[in-house]
Order: structure tokens, then sequence, then C-alpha cells
């Protein structure tokens, strides 16, 4: 929360900055501002940046040179912020809040994690300071991008890839998160304590393969607190069908499927119909 904080302020001091703000006039600035988080595995990753538009310009090798340093937006710096360490294209990169700077080329993109994450343009830029660089390839887009747009895409637990785009130019690059020893210590941590949650620990195992035989042991004790709960009742025949109870799997889908008609939830009638049905054909 203090990491989360620390940043919001950070995102709160740039869009002063970028406003200029005169206690006199108020006037719509020229790049707006945009601050956007995204969970990733249990940590999160943000960037505050400004999105300049086209306004009629050619954008890249023109308004924005080829093979010059790029801000990567307009006005500051644009910023991003990691909680935990990451890798960027395979490359390690420590948590912290990094200048993201750019190199466009024709052909290759050079993206720059900068330590001086507080600079107004590329003005003072130093290579000095940059802690990472890696290159990935553009792409065209068909149709055009007015506005600057940063976005996360294909986001899971463990990896999701950051866009840049423009004009009719595209670039990603994928970050990937490690945290499999430390989310499996904290489940160790709290099947020690009183209130076991063998309904997430369970999820946990049979999503991410690690021990499908203890992940139904622990569905059994889930379920044995929440017998009236159809999704308690999905999950339970997804994870003993996969542990090889064909006939535990089959009786929690029925269940669930029961539970849900009573209640009226299309959802996980869906589920459990289709649970029943994968768990018959085993």
């Amino acid at each position: 929360m203090k990491k989360l904080a620390f940043t919001l302020l950070l995102a709160t001091g740039l869009l002063f900055n970028a406003q200029h703000a005169d206690a006199q006039i108020k006037l719509p600035p020229a790049s707006s501002t945009q601050f956007i988080i995204q969970d990733l595995g249990i940590s999160q990753v943000s960037i505050i940046y400004q999105r300049p538009n086209i306004k009629g310009r050619k954008v890249f090798g023109d308004l924005v040179p080829y093979n010059q340093i790029w801000r990567t937006g307009a006005n500051n710096a644009t910023n991003i912020t990691f909680q935990d360490e990451v890798k960027i294209e395979g490359q390690t990169l420590a948590a912290g809040t990094y200048a993201m700077f750019t190199i466009p080329t024709e052909k290759e993109w050079t993206i720059i994690f900068n330590s001086n994450a507080k600079q107004w343009g590329a003005y003072t830029y130093d290579k000095a300071d940059d802690v990472l660089r890696v290159k990935v390839k553009p792409i065209k887009l068909k149709d055009k991008v007015e506005s600057f747009t940063i976005s996360f895409d294909d986001v899971n637990d463990q990896h999701m890839k950051t866009s840049l785009a423009w004009e009719n130019t595209k670039v990603s690059f994928l970050i990937e998160v490690d945290q499999k020893a430390e989310i499996l210590a904290s489940i160790d941590s709290a099947m020690k304590g009183e209130k076991k949650p063998y309904f997430q620990a369970a999820q946990y195992y049979f999503t991410h393969n690690v021990d499908v035989k203890k992940a139904a042991e622990w569905m059994v004790e889930a379920d044995k607190g929440n017998t009236k709960a159809p999704h308690i009742k999905y999950w339970k025949s997804l994870i003993l069908a996969k542990a090889g109870d064909k006939a535990g799997a089959v009786k929690a889908a029925q269940e669930g499927l029961e539970m849900a008609k009573r209640d009226k939830n299309s959802e996980y009638i869906k589920l459990n119909t289709q649970a029943l049905q994968a768990a018959q054909k085993k």
C-alpha cells in the first residue's frame, strides 16, 4: 500500500507540473495525462504519461525523429513503476520507478529504462543513468491511432505485454514475474493458521500444476464449510477430475448444478453443466 500511495503521489505531482497550473486561468492541457495501473501476479505495474495527438501531422520520422531519444509521450518523461522485480524481454529489472525513453526507427525500437525518473522531456537525458535497454520490432497498424496510447495487453498472473501505439505504428514489450516461490511460501504459512484458505490454495495448486492430489484434499476440506455453494462444487469437480476421481467429480458437478438451478444462477448452471459433461467423458 505504501508503494501504491507513493505512485499515486508521484502521479499527482507530475500532473501538476505537466499542466503548469495557474491560479488565474484554467485551460485544457495540449496533451492530456493518463495514469494506468495493472495487477501482475501479486504485485502491480503503473505508468503515468502525457498523450499528444497527431493533429494532421506526420509523426514518426518527422515530429518524432528516427534514431533519436524520445520522451515517449509529451511534457514529462513517461514514468513506469514496478512494485517487484520483473523481467523485460527476458532481462531482469529491479523494483522501482523509471523514466521510460524510446529510440524509434522504422524497423526496430529501443525501449530504455532510466533511473532518473524526474525529467522534463529528454533534454537532460543521460545514457549513464540507463538501467536497461531492450529492442523490439514495430508493427504497422491498419487503423490510425490519433492519441498516443500506452496499454497493458494479454495479461495473466505471470506475464503481460506493454504496448505503445500512435499513428500507424505499434510496439510491445514483454513483462514477466516469477513469484511462485513467494506464493507457495505464503500458502504454507497460511495453512499453519487457525483459518486455513483451503479453497484459494486448492485453486492455485490446480491452475499452476503444483500438486493436484493436495489440491483435491484441500477442495474436500473447502467443501465441508461451503456445502451450499455452487462455485465450490464446480471447482471441486474440476480438481477431482484432474486427480482421477471421476465419481467424485461427477457427484460434485451434479450437486453444483442442482444448487445453481435452485438459486437461478445462470453462470454456474452453465459451468457445472460443462464440468459434469467433462467428468462423465473421463
